[in-house]
């Protein structure tokens, strides 16, 4: 290997080191250490936050039907209130 292409590699090896030790320590690093290892979030836990989301998304879209109908209600007794007057 030729000594000036060494010379060249030694900073670049050294930065990729420094990377990884900041990387490692960083909360992304540790989350995808914890991945790594298998100590990945239980599917389970999931599915029970996805159905938990699930309804309340539901009773958010219920409660808005409910507002938009009011609104709706408001728009006609305005309108109608000033074709008579």
């Amino acid at each position: 290997m030729n000594p000036g292409s060494l010379g060249v590699l030694i900073p670049i090896i050294g930065m990729m080191i420094g990377f990884f030790v900041i990387f490692s320590r960083s909360e992304l690093g540790r989350a995808l250490a914890h991945r790594i290892s298998g100590g990945a979030t239980d599917s389970k836990e999931l599915e029970g936050e996805v159905r938990e989301l699930r309804g309340e998304v539901d009773a958010l879209r219920a409660e808005l039907g409910e507002t938009q109908e009011r609104l709706d209600f408001t728009e006609r007794v305005l309108a109608g209130g000033k074709k008579e007057g």
